[in-house]
Protein backbone atom coordinates (compact mmCIF):
# COMPACT_ATOMS: atom_id res chain seq x y z
CA UNK A 1 0.00 0.00 0.00
CA UNK A 2 1.36 3.47 -0.67
CA UNK A 3 2.16 5.70 2.08
CA UNK A 4 0.43 7.61 3.81
CA UNK A 5 0.59 11.26 3.42
CA UNK A 6 -2.13 14.35 4.85
CA UNK A 7 -2.22 18.03 4.99
CA UNK A 8 -4.81 20.68 4.79
CA UNK A 9 -3.02 22.49 2.60
CA UNK A 10 -3.31 19.92 -0.51
CA UNK A 11 -6.43 20.81 -2.69
CA UNK A 12 -6.80 16.84 -4.02
CA UNK A 13 -7.09 15.98 -0.45
CA UNK A 14 -9.34 18.17 0.17
CA UNK A 15 -11.82 17.36 -2.01
CA UNK A 16 -12.15 14.25 -0.59
CA UNK A 17 -10.29 13.70 2.65
CA UNK A 18 -12.34 10.68 4.06
CA UNK A 19 -10.68 7.72 2.51
CA UNK A 20 -7.08 9.67 3.88
CA UNK A 21 -8.08 9.80 6.92
CA UNK A 22 -9.77 6.46 6.88
CA UNK A 23 -6.42 4.91 6.99
CA UNK A 24 -5.02 7.53 9.11
CA UNK A 25 -7.64 6.38 11.90
CA UNK A 26 -6.69 2.42 11.22
CA UNK A 27 -3.31 2.09 10.54
CA UNK A 28 -1.73 5.59 11.70
CA UNK A 29 -4.26 7.55 14.65
CA UNK A 30 -1.64 9.29 15.22
CA UNK A 31 0.10 11.02 12.18
CA UNK A 32 3.25 12.90 11.29
CA UNK A 33 3.52 15.33 8.93
CA UNK A 34 7.24 15.83 8.30
CA UNK A 35 7.14 18.44 5.87
CA UNK A 36 5.37 21.08 7.98
CA UNK A 37 6.20 19.98 10.91
CA UNK A 38 2.33 18.90 12.77
CA UNK A 39 1.04 16.01 14.35
CA UNK A 40 -2.95 14.79 13.95
CA UNK A 41 -4.95 12.71 16.09
CA UNK A 42 -7.99 11.50 13.88
CA UNK A 43 -10.26 8.97 15.77
CA UNK A 44 -13.25 10.10 17.72
CA UNK A 45 -12.34 9.68 21.52
CA UNK A 46 -8.87 11.26 20.66
CA UNK A 47 -9.86 14.25 19.31
CA UNK A 48 -12.41 14.87 21.87
CA UNK A 49 -10.36 14.38 24.83
CA UNK A 50 -8.00 16.36 23.58
CA UNK A 51 -10.25 19.23 22.77
CA UNK A 52 -11.89 19.18 26.31
CA UNK A 53 -8.01 19.25 28.14
CA UNK A 54 -6.59 23.44 27.53
CA UNK A 55 -4.39 22.98 29.58
CA UNK A 56 -2.24 20.44 27.65
CA UNK A 57 -3.53 21.41 24.39
CA UNK A 58 -3.48 25.74 23.99
CA UNK A 59 -5.12 27.71 21.39
CA UNK A 60 -3.58 30.65 22.43
CA UNK A 61 -0.77 29.79 19.85
CA UNK A 62 -3.04 29.81 16.95
CA UNK A 63 -5.87 27.17 15.79
CA UNK A 64 -5.25 27.75 11.97
CA UNK A 65 -1.75 25.78 11.27
CA UNK A 66 -0.67 28.64 8.37
CA UNK A 67 -1.20 31.63 11.46
CA UNK A 68 -0.18 29.22 14.43
CA UNK A 69 3.16 30.93 16.39
CA UNK A 70 3.35 34.02 14.31
CA UNK A 71 2.59 37.59 15.33
CA UNK A 72 -0.94 38.70 14.87
CA UNK A 73 -2.50 42.01 14.64
CA UNK A 74 -4.90 41.09 17.13
CA UNK A 75 -5.97 37.95 18.61
CA UNK A 76 -9.39 36.86 18.40
CA UNK A 77 -11.22 34.64 21.13
CA UNK A 78 -10.64 31.37 19.65
CA UNK A 79 -6.73 32.33 20.03
CA UNK A 80 -7.14 32.07 23.64
CA UNK A 81 -7.12 29.66 26.77
CA UNK A 82 -9.23 29.99 30.28
CA UNK A 83 -9.32 32.14 32.41
CA UNK A 84 -8.95 34.59 29.42
CA UNK A 85 -11.06 33.01 27.24
CA UNK A 86 -13.68 32.47 29.82
CA UNK A 87 -13.61 36.22 30.94
CA UNK A 88 -14.22 37.18 26.86
CA UNK A 89 -16.48 34.62 25.94
CA UNK A 90 -18.97 35.64 28.84
CA UNK A 91 -19.46 38.87 26.94
CA UNK A 92 -20.47 37.84 24.12
CA UNK A 93 -22.58 34.71 24.92
CA UNK A 94 -25.30 37.25 26.34
CA UNK A 95 -25.77 37.82 22.98
CA UNK A 96 -26.36 34.44 21.69
CA UNK A 97 -28.91 33.58 24.92
CA UNK A 98 -31.51 30.80 24.03
CA UNK A 99 -34.14 33.67 24.45
CA UNK A 100 -32.04 35.86 21.45
CA UNK A 101 -31.43 33.17 19.63
CA UNK A 102 -35.14 31.89 19.09
CA UNK A 103 -36.44 35.50 18.80
CA UNK A 104 -34.48 35.98 15.49
CA UNK A 105 -36.76 32.83 14.09
CA UNK A 106 -39.22 34.89 11.95
CA UNK A 107 -36.53 37.37 10.68
CA UNK A 108 -34.07 34.20 9.59
CA UNK A 109 -37.03 33.18 7.49
CA UNK A 110 -37.72 35.94 5.64
CA UNK A 111 -34.28 36.71 5.23
CA UNK A 112 -34.76 32.64 3.30
CA UNK A 113 -37.55 33.18 1.90
CA UNK A 114 -36.53 36.47 0.10
CA UNK A 115 -33.43 34.62 -1.48
CA UNK A 116 -35.38 31.28 -2.38
CA UNK A 117 -38.77 33.13 -4.03
CA UNK A 118 -37.26 34.67 -6.40
CA UNK A 119 -35.99 31.24 -7.75
CA UNK A 120 -39.33 29.92 -7.96
CA UNK A 121 -40.13 29.34 -11.90
CA UNK A 122 -36.41 29.16 -12.72
CA UNK A 123 -34.64 26.00 -14.42
CA UNK A 124 -32.41 26.46 -11.17
CA UNK A 125 -29.78 28.24 -9.45
CA UNK A 126 -26.45 28.54 -7.80
CA UNK A 127 -27.36 26.91 -3.94
CA UNK A 128 -24.25 28.86 -2.35
CA UNK A 129 -23.68 32.33 -4.29
CA UNK A 130 -27.37 32.73 -4.39
CA UNK A 131 -28.28 31.43 -1.72
CA UNK A 132 -25.96 29.24 0.87
CA UNK A 133 -23.26 32.16 1.30
CA UNK A 134 -25.88 35.17 1.26
CA UNK A 135 -28.54 34.24 4.25
CA UNK A 136 -25.63 33.26 6.98
CA UNK A 137 -24.13 36.70 5.83
CA UNK A 138 -27.58 38.74 6.17
CA UNK A 139 -28.26 37.07 9.36
CA UNK A 140 -25.16 37.72 11.48
CA UNK A 141 -24.34 41.28 9.30
CA UNK A 142 -27.95 42.58 11.12
CA UNK A 143 -27.30 41.09 14.06
CA UNK A 144 -23.88 42.98 14.62
CA UNK A 145 -25.67 46.36 12.70
CA UNK A 146 -24.20 46.47 9.48
CA UNK A 147 -25.75 48.27 6.84
CA UNK A 148 -27.35 46.18 4.35
CA UNK A 149 -25.05 47.86 1.68
CA UNK A 150 -22.53 46.74 2.72
CA UNK A 151 -23.15 43.18 3.95
CA UNK A 152 -21.81 41.58 0.67
CA UNK A 153 -18.66 43.67 1.14
CA UNK A 154 -18.34 42.02 4.78
CA UNK A 155 -18.70 38.44 3.28
CA UNK A 156 -16.25 39.47 0.45
CA UNK A 157 -13.33 40.06 2.85
CA UNK A 158 -14.16 37.04 5.03
CA UNK A 159 -13.77 34.96 1.83
CA UNK A 160 -10.44 36.79 1.27
CA UNK A 161 -9.11 36.55 5.02
CA UNK A 162 -9.77 32.18 4.50
CA UNK A 163 -8.77 32.02 1.37
CA UNK A 164 -5.41 30.18 0.27
CA UNK A 165 -4.00 29.93 -3.40
CA UNK A 166 -3.18 26.45 -4.15
CA UNK A 167 0.65 25.84 -2.90
CA UNK A 168 0.49 29.02 -0.17
CA UNK A 169 0.89 27.80 3.26
CA UNK A 170 1.88 31.40 4.68
CA UNK A 171 -0.89 34.26 3.57
CA UNK A 172 0.12 36.10 6.53
CA UNK A 173 1.45 39.35 4.27
CA UNK A 174 -1.45 38.90 1.54
CA UNK A 175 -3.66 39.24 4.54
CA UNK A 176 -2.32 42.30 6.03
CA UNK A 177 -3.73 44.61 3.78
CA UNK A 178 -7.20 42.69 4.61
CA UNK A 179 -7.03 43.19 7.77
CA UNK A 180 -6.62 46.67 7.87
CA UNK A 181 -9.44 47.44 5.95
CA UNK A 182 -11.79 45.19 7.76
CA UNK A 183 -10.50 46.77 11.20
CA UNK A 184 -10.81 50.27 9.56
CA UNK A 185 -14.28 49.85 8.56
CA UNK A 186 -14.91 47.83 12.13
CA UNK A 187 -13.40 51.08 13.76
CA UNK A 188 -15.88 53.81 12.58
CA UNK A 189 -18.80 52.02 13.62
CA UNK A 190 -17.41 51.31 16.72
CA UNK A 191 -16.93 55.11 17.08
CA UNK A 192 -20.51 56.05 15.60
CA UNK A 193 -22.04 53.51 18.21
CA UNK A 194 -20.20 55.02 20.96
CA UNK A 195 -22.08 58.69 20.10
CA UNK A 196 -25.18 56.90 19.07
CA UNK A 197 -25.97 53.61 20.58
CA UNK A 198 -28.41 51.24 19.02
CA UNK A 199 -29.76 48.07 19.56
CA UNK A 200 -27.44 45.63 18.02
CA UNK A 201 -24.57 43.08 18.94
CA UNK A 202 -21.83 45.74 18.20
CA UNK A 203 -23.16 48.27 20.92
CA UNK A 204 -23.67 45.03 23.60
CA UNK A 205 -20.07 44.83 23.11
CA UNK A 206 -18.87 47.77 23.69
CA UNK A 207 -20.77 48.82 26.53
CA UNK A 208 -20.01 45.50 28.12
CA UNK A 209 -18.28 45.46 31.18
CA UNK A 210 -15.94 42.43 32.66
CA UNK A 211 -13.29 42.33 35.48
CA UNK A 212 -9.80 41.15 33.10
CA UNK A 213 -6.73 39.52 34.64
CA UNK A 214 -5.72 41.92 37.71
CA UNK A 215 -9.18 42.18 38.83
CA UNK A 216 -10.05 45.44 37.25
CA UNK A 217 -13.50 46.45 36.29
CA UNK A 218 -13.47 47.68 31.83
CA UNK A 219 -14.62 47.52 29.00
CA UNK A 220 -13.29 46.22 25.74
CA UNK A 221 -10.36 48.27 23.58
CA UNK A 222 -10.97 48.94 20.25
CA UNK A 223 -9.22 45.84 18.87
CA UNK A 224 -10.68 43.98 21.53
CA UNK A 225 -14.03 45.37 20.06
CA UNK A 226 -12.81 44.70 16.24
CA UNK A 227 -11.36 41.45 17.05
CA UNK A 228 -14.69 39.71 18.12
CA UNK A 229 -16.93 41.46 15.42
CA UNK A 230 -14.31 40.01 12.95
CA UNK A 231 -14.26 36.65 14.92
CA UNK A 232 -18.35 36.48 14.99
CA UNK A 233 -18.84 38.33 11.62
CA UNK A 234 -16.41 35.57 9.85
CA UNK A 235 -17.71 32.22 11.41
CA UNK A 236 -21.30 33.38 10.92
CA UNK A 237 -20.63 33.44 7.42
CA UNK A 238 -18.40 31.08 6.92
CA UNK A 239 -19.43 28.12 8.35
CA UNK A 240 -23.02 27.88 7.96
CA UNK A 241 -22.43 29.08 4.34
CA UNK A 242 -20.70 25.77 4.17
CA UNK A 243 -22.92 23.82 5.89
CA UNK A 244 -25.78 24.97 3.75
CA UNK A 245 -23.75 24.07 1.06
CA UNK A 246 -23.01 20.74 1.69
CA UNK A 247 -26.89 20.31 2.83
CA UNK A 248 -27.79 20.91 -0.97
CA UNK A 249 -25.06 18.60 -2.40
CA UNK A 250 -25.59 15.57 0.27
CA UNK A 251 -29.42 15.92 -0.54
CA UNK A 252 -29.10 15.44 -4.28
CA UNK A 253 -26.61 12.50 -3.77
CA UNK A 254 -28.61 10.94 -1.77
CA UNK A 255 -32.59 11.21 -2.68
CA UNK A 256 -34.47 9.02 -0.92
CA UNK A 257 -33.24 10.76 2.82
CA UNK A 258 -34.72 14.42 0.78
CA UNK A 259 -37.49 12.17 0.51
CA UNK A 260 -38.04 11.46 3.64
CA UNK A 261 -37.29 15.62 4.80
CA UNK A 262 -40.32 16.09 2.41
CA UNK A 263 -42.43 13.72 3.61
CA UNK A 264 -41.71 14.22 7.13
CA UNK A 265 -39.91 17.63 7.85
CA UNK A 266 -39.94 16.89 11.29
CA UNK A 267 -36.64 15.25 10.99
CA UNK A 268 -35.19 18.51 9.52
CA UNK A 269 -32.88 19.42 12.99
CA UNK A 270 -31.73 15.87 13.00
CA UNK A 271 -30.77 16.19 9.60
CA UNK A 272 -28.77 19.23 10.54
CA UNK A 273 -26.69 17.08 12.95
CA UNK A 274 -26.05 14.30 10.51
CA UNK A 275 -24.77 16.38 8.33
CA UNK A 276 -22.95 18.24 10.53
CA UNK A 277 -21.29 14.71 11.36
CA UNK A 278 -21.51 13.95 7.76
CA UNK A 279 -19.37 17.19 6.61
CA UNK A 280 -17.94 18.75 9.57
CA UNK A 281 -17.80 22.90 7.59
CA UNK A 282 -14.68 23.41 9.62
CA UNK A 283 -12.80 20.05 10.19
CA UNK A 284 -9.28 21.08 11.41
CA UNK A 285 -8.54 22.31 14.81
CA UNK A 286 -4.98 23.35 15.45
CA UNK A 287 -3.32 22.91 18.84
CA UNK A 288 -0.19 23.17 20.80
CA UNK A 289 0.92 20.83 22.81
CA UNK A 290 2.16 22.96 26.32
CA UNK A 291 3.85 19.55 27.63
CA UNK A 292 5.23 16.45 27.05
CA UNK A 293 2.73 14.00 25.82
CA UNK A 294 2.46 9.96 24.65
CA UNK A 295 0.08 8.81 22.19
CA UNK A 296 0.08 5.04 20.93
CA UNK A 297 3.40 4.67 22.36
CA UNK A 298 5.10 8.06 20.69
CA UNK A 299 6.39 11.11 22.43
CA UNK A 300 5.29 14.48 21.34
CA UNK A 301 7.34 17.38 22.94
CA UNK A 302 5.64 20.48 24.80
CA UNK A 303 5.84 22.82 21.79
CA UNK A 304 4.45 21.00 18.67
CA UNK A 305 1.77 21.42 17.01
CA UNK A 306 -0.86 19.05 16.67
CA UNK A 307 -4.47 18.77 14.40
CA UNK A 308 -7.23 17.79 16.21
CA UNK A 309 -9.34 16.33 13.18
CA UNK A 310 -13.00 16.85 13.72
CA UNK A 311 -13.88 15.99 10.36
CA UNK A 312 -12.10 12.66 10.63
CA UNK A 313 -13.91 12.15 14.16
CA UNK A 314 -17.23 12.11 12.51
CA UNK A 315 -16.84 9.15 10.12
CA UNK A 316 -14.81 6.85 13.20
CA UNK A 317 -16.45 3.77 12.82
CA UNK A 318 -16.15 3.50 16.16
CA UNK A 319 -18.60 5.67 17.09
CA UNK A 320 -20.66 5.72 14.25
CA UNK A 321 -22.02 2.46 12.25
CA UNK A 322 -21.73 2.70 8.95
CA UNK A 323 -20.35 6.23 8.92
CA UNK A 324 -20.13 6.72 5.44
CA UNK A 325 -24.02 6.26 4.64
CA UNK A 326 -25.35 9.53 5.07
CA UNK A 327 -29.11 8.61 6.96
CA UNK A 328 -31.45 11.45 8.16
CA UNK A 329 -32.75 9.43 10.53
CA UNK A 330 -30.07 7.96 12.40
CA UNK A 331 -29.52 8.64 16.06
CA UNK A 332 -26.39 10.85 15.87
CA UNK A 333 -25.65 11.38 19.93
CA UNK A 334 -22.50 13.71 20.04
CA UNK A 335 -20.58 15.12 17.21
CA UNK A 336 -17.83 17.41 17.37
CA UNK A 337 -18.46 19.38 14.02
CA UNK A 338 -18.90 22.45 16.74
CA UNK A 339 -15.80 21.48 18.76
CA UNK A 340 -15.94 20.50 22.26
CA UNK A 341 -15.07 21.80 25.72
CA UNK A 342 -13.69 25.40 26.49
CA UNK A 343 -14.01 26.11 22.32
CA UNK A 344 -17.29 24.86 21.70
CA UNK A 345 -18.83 27.04 19.09
CA UNK A 346 -20.71 29.90 20.38
CA UNK A 347 -23.08 30.48 17.18
CA UNK A 348 -23.66 26.35 17.67
CA UNK A 349 -27.64 26.78 18.12
CA UNK A 350 -27.81 30.03 15.86
CA UNK A 351 -26.22 27.84 12.95
CA UNK A 352 -28.43 25.40 13.63
CA UNK A 353 -31.19 27.56 13.46
CA UNK A 354 -30.51 28.88 10.35
CA UNK A 355 -29.81 25.04 8.94
CA UNK A 356 -33.54 24.11 9.94
CA UNK A 357 -35.36 27.09 8.57
CA UNK A 358 -33.39 27.01 5.25
CA UNK A 359 -34.12 23.36 4.48
CA UNK A 360 -37.33 23.47 5.72
CA UNK A 361 -38.14 26.48 3.15
CA UNK A 362 -35.92 25.09 0.12
CA UNK A 363 -37.97 21.69 0.53
CA UNK A 364 -41.55 23.37 0.58
CA UNK A 365 -40.02 25.06 -3.04
CA UNK A 366 -37.79 22.45 -4.22
CA UNK A 367 -38.47 19.07 -3.32
CA UNK A 368 -36.15 17.31 -6.01
CA UNK A 369 -32.71 18.51 -7.61
CA UNK A 370 -29.38 17.69 -9.13
CA UNK A 371 -25.82 19.21 -8.90
CA UNK A 372 -24.19 19.68 -11.67
CA UNK A 373 -20.64 18.95 -10.20
CA UNK A 374 -18.83 19.93 -13.55
CA UNK A 375 -18.92 23.69 -12.76
CA UNK A 376 -19.60 23.17 -8.95
CA UNK A 377 -16.32 24.99 -6.92
CA UNK A 378 -14.86 23.78 -3.72
CA UNK A 379 -13.61 26.67 -1.45
CA UNK A 380 -9.50 26.52 -0.78
CA UNK A 381 -8.82 27.01 2.98
CA UNK A 382 -6.63 24.81 4.94
CA UNK A 383 -9.59 25.32 8.11
CA UNK A 384 -12.82 25.07 6.50
CA UNK A 385 -14.20 22.75 3.95
CA UNK A 386 -17.04 23.29 1.00
CA UNK A 387 -18.07 24.44 -1.79
CA UNK A 388 -18.01 28.38 -2.86
CA UNK A 389 -20.27 27.43 -5.87
CA UNK A 390 -23.12 24.72 -6.20
CA UNK A 391 -25.15 25.16 -9.61
CA UNK A 392 -28.26 23.22 -9.12
CA UNK A 393 -30.92 22.33 -11.84
CA UNK A 394 -34.43 20.90 -11.51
Amino acid sequence: MSEIYYDPYDCEIDADPYPTWRRMREEMPLYRNERFDFWALSRFQDVHDASVDPETYSSARGTVLEVMGKELPMRPMIFMDPPEHDRLRALVSRAFSPRRIAALEPSIREIVRSHLDVQVGSSGFDFVADFGAKVPMMVISSMLGVPQEDREQIREWTDEMLHREPGEVDPTARMGPILAQVAGYFLRYIDERRKRPTDDMMTDLLQAEFEDESGAKRRLSDIELVAFIMLIAGAGNETVARLLGFAGAALAEFPLEREKLVARPGLIPNAIEELLRYEAPSPVQGRTVMRDVSWYGVDIPAGSVILLLTGSAGRDERQYPDPDRFDVEREVGRHLAFGYGTHFCLGAALARLEGRVALEEVLKRFPRWEVDLDRAERVTTSTVRGFARLPIRF
